[in-house]
């Protein structure tokens, strides 16, 4: 996680993404009632994030220090749910955005180039574009779009 922070130039107060296979894994680290869960099944996988009130059994340092709460995603793409798979638990997450930097790196060769010290590895999942993913707060009585991306504003009605 600090490592996360030192790559992309970001504080504790940045969310960062707790990357799910499903569900059902998801249930463990946020707290989701009938009418969340409705809106989940409607949107997952794909491409967003969803802030949601983190679980007692959640580890305090994954949550945001000042509102306990989670960034959580379940993604569909072939190579992380591959990943996910094999490795039997959530992965921790952020989109490559480098300080100074205004759109994310996605090239795996560039990323390589700028980052292999900092980094263990490198896994070229193929290009996946530049636009991020949905941002959504779930926490209140309504969504709210907290950064409009990749992943509809359908499924919340917005």
């Amino acid at each position: 996680m600090e490592r996360i922070r030192v790559i992309r130039g970001i504080d504790d107060r940045h969310h960062l993404t707790l990357v799910c296979r499903d569900l059902s894994e998801l249930a463990a680290y946020a707290r989701v009632n009938n009418q969340q869960f409705r809106l989940l099944k409607a949107a997952t996988p794909g491409s967003y994030v969803f802030i949601l009130e983190a679980t007692r059994e959640l580890p305090k340092r994954l949550q945001h220090p000042k509102r306990r709460t989670i960034g959580l995603r379940i993604p569909d793409h072939p190579v992380v749910n591959a990943l996910l798979t094999e490795l039997g638990e959530p992965l921790l997450s952020s989109t490559l955005l480098l300080p100074g930097d205004e759109i994310p790196h996605t090239d795996a060769n560039e990323i390589r180039e700028r980052l292999e010290h900092l980094v263990d590895l490198v896994l070229d999942g193929g290009s996946c574009g530049i636009e991020p993913s949905t941002v959504v707060d779930l926490t209140g009585a309504a969504p709210i779009v907290v950064r409009e991306g990749k992943g509809s504003l359908t499924p919340f009605g917005l």
